[in-house]
Formats: structure tokens, C-alpha cells, sequence
């Protein structure tokens, strides 16, 4: 059995949330989608279970959706907790990943707006789906983005 669902948004914990927002407006056109949040309640301490939680934010409307399309929410916590280092083989959400006209082009719009490269750009055939060309990046905050076009 399975539930009836709809993807609505992802969630990136940032230092600076406006301007880790800054950054996925202007690389990828992502649109804001008012309000701003700014939480702090006893009910947020409940629903993270941490005491004196505030969080200020946006979401992010991802392109390629239209209006009601899924969001990329981006939070900045107080108090914020570890930041362990952000690897694509670790446990949990490993990066998001963006289609792109030209991986190399946007790979270096990615760069020069503050991001970075974490591997090489590769061409693989994969076999019954097609040609892609991929490579990982990161945001200025270290989150690994994946650029990728496929081919036939």
C-alpha cells in the first residue's frame, strides 16, 4: 500500500539563508514565494524538539514547474547545531540536482557566483536511458548540487 502524495518542497539549512537564496535566484531563476518566514513559538520548539528554536526563511520556486510547482525552502536556524562536512557518499540527502542547455557554461556561472566544483564534468552512456553529461557542484554553503543534460 502506498500513500496518495505530491512532492512539495526540499529544505537546505543555511548559515546565511538570504544569501544562499541570493545565490539559487540569480544561478538557476529560482522565484521567492512570499512570505518570508519567521518562526519562533513554543509550538516550534515542540515540532523540532529544539528548546527556543526561531527559524527565518523563503521558499524557493523551482523552475520548470509553473506556479504550483514543488519549492527549494531554504531556513536559517537559531540555534544552529553541527555541521558535518557535506560528502556525496555520506548517509541521507547527498545533493539536488538542476537540467541545464550547457553543463559546462552553468558550471562555471555556478563557480563565479561563489559556488565550486566537486568533481569532473563526464559524458557516460547509460545503457536504456541515454547520453548524459553531468558534473557536481556546490553552492557557497557547500551544498552539492548535481547539473546535468541528457541526450539521446
Amino acid at each position: 500500500m502506498s500513500i496518495l502524495a505530491k512532492f512539495v518542497h526540499t529544505n537546505i539549512v543555511a548559515k546565511d539563508y538570504r544569501a544562499l537564496s541570493s545565490f539559487y535566484i540569480k544561478v538557476f531563476g529560482c522565484l521567492p514565494v512570499p512570505p518570508e518566514r519567521d518562526l519562533h513559538s513554543d509550538w516550534l520548539s515542540s515540532a523540532t524538539g529544539i528548546i527556543g528554536a526561531k527559524i527565518q526563511g523563503v521558499h524557493l520556486r523551482l523552475p520548470g514547474f509553473g506556479d504550483s510547482g514543488p519549492t527549494l525552502e531554504i531556513f536559517q536556524y537559531s540555534p544552529i547545531g553541527d555541521n558535518p562536512a557535506k560528502k556525496l557518499n555520506r548517509h541521507g540527502l547527498a545533493h539536488i540536482a538542476f537540467s541545464v542547455e550547457d553543463v559546462e557554461t552553468a558550471l562555471e556561472i555556478v563557480k563565479s557566483e561563489g559556488g565550486g566544483q566537486v568533481g569532473e564534468l563526464v559524458t557516460v552512456d547509460i545503457h536504456e536511458a541515454g547520453k548524459i553529461t553531468f558534473v557536481y557542484a556546490s553552492d557557497p554553503e557547500g551544498n552539492i548540487i548535481e547539473l546535468q543534460k541528457w541526450s539521446a
